[in-house]
């Protein structure tokens, strides 16, 4: 018989103060392994603070006894283990990224959870799960070009590439569509919805309605560093819980391919 894997996420009642000022206020969150789940909120929210709550750059005030703070079922994490666990994909990342190494080095990169190659010894299994990886996400084009001469869109689509070349048990992207144009955005939800569709979870941090993906089929809201709605796609996105979220009147719709987007405001 098949053991049921610990969530991928399990967290009650974290606090986290810095400077003396509470950013996220007694969270309690539990994600499953496989999960596509989209975290919403306006800027402010501590949606970022949350981020980097999983990612140990911050961590829980108060006594460890108080809390419950589990990534995978362990309590506590060696930081590069970790992100040989979570892919992570920001625009903190991209602005790393924002040198001349080619795209081929940056999804290698990911094995070493570095920004360029460096010394590290690469292998022949890692080359050719980064051709896979390139090939999976239709990227092979881009793979000799430096980064430094890429769009938005192509840089992000690397760095997804980065994420997932280890195989992680989720991806985790904070304010992935952040200055990219239509053409870019519609490229980015194809490569996101293939890469939900294969299996691997995903938390889409976000302050944009429109960035959750038809297959994504849990919502929390985020606001004033708490989590305030929690729940079905479609029961968390309407006119109530959006209008109240971001403090404007709003008319939630649901269009013919699944996404949602708001008017009136």
């Amino acid at each position: 018989m098949t053991a049921t894997p610990p969530p991928l996420f399990e967290f009650e009642k974290i606090t986290v103060v810095r400077d003396g000022r509470t950013i996220l206020d007694s969270l309690s969150l539990t994600v499953r392994a496989g999960e596509q789940i989209a975290l919403l909120g306006p800027n402010g929210a501590g949606k970022s603070s949350f981020v980097r709550l999983i990612t140990r750059e911050y961590y829980p005030s108060g006594r460890r006894e108080d809390v419950v703070f589990r990534i995978w079922g362990n309590d506590r994490w060696d930081v590069f283990d970790l992100r040989s666990h979570l892919g992570v994909v920001s625009n903190d990342l991209q602005q790393t990224f924002s040198r001349d190494i080619s795209g081929r080095e940056v999804v290698l990169s990911g094995f070493f959870s570095s920004v360029g190659l460096f010394t590290h010894a690469v292998t022949s299994a890692m080359e050719a799960k980064a051709d896979e990886v390139l090939a999976f996400l239709e990227i092979e084009h881009l793979a000799d070009r430096p980064m430094t001469e890429l769009s938005s869109g192509e840089a992000r689509r690397l760095l997804i590439g980065r994420a997932l070349v280890h195989d992680p048990a989720a991806l985790l992207l904070d304010e992935p569509t952040n200055s990219l144009d239509l053409h870019a955005l519609h490229t980015f939800r194809k490569t996101l919805r293939t890469i939900a569709r294969s299996g691997t979870g995903i938390i889409l941090v976000t302050h944009n309605l429109h960035d959750i993906i038809p297959e994504i089929s849990r919502v929390v809201l985020m606001r004033d560093g708490r989590f305030w709605r929690d729940g079905p796609k479609a029961e968390v996105l309407t006119d109530e819980n959006i209008g109240g979220l971001f403090r404007v009147p709003v008319h939630v719709k649901q269009d013919e391919d699944g996404y949602y987007y708001a008017t009136g405001y």
